[in-house]
């Protein structure tokens, strides 16, 4: 086996490995975004029967459901974007610091 074809055979595992890496990126981030869509669901189903009729007694209690979801969603995504960028995946890595930095505004904009 020659040199050139040593090369190919690892720039096209390179190229497999690579692929893989992003479906499993891509299966991550969007199974963190639909456990946070489904905490925010659960939680305005929650709040819909709540006192119905009643009058609060005081004010609501502080809900960090909107912080700390989003938060944790923010810290997925800039985690997978650190790893993208070390294993050497440019393009997709340099995105997902931008969407970490768009999450976590998000985040602090429902400080409560």
């Amino acid at each position: 086996m020659t040199r050139s074809e040593r090369e190919q055979r690892a720039a096209g595992t390179d190229a497999l490995t690579g692929g893989c890496l992003l479906l499993l990126v891509l299966l991550a981030d969007a199974g963190a975004a639909f456990l946070v869509v489904l905490l925010l669901a659960v939680r305005g189903l929650g709040r819909m029967d709540a006192g119905a009729g009643q009058h609060p007694a005081g004010p609501p209690p502080t809900d960090w459901v909107p912080l700390l979801s989003f938060g944790a969603l923010a810290l997925a995504v800039g985690v997978t974007g650190v790893l993208l960028l070390r294993v050497g995946n440019r393009f997709t890595g340099a995105v997902q610091p931008v969407l970490c930095v768009l999450l976590a505004g998000h985040a602090l904009r429902s400080w409560p």
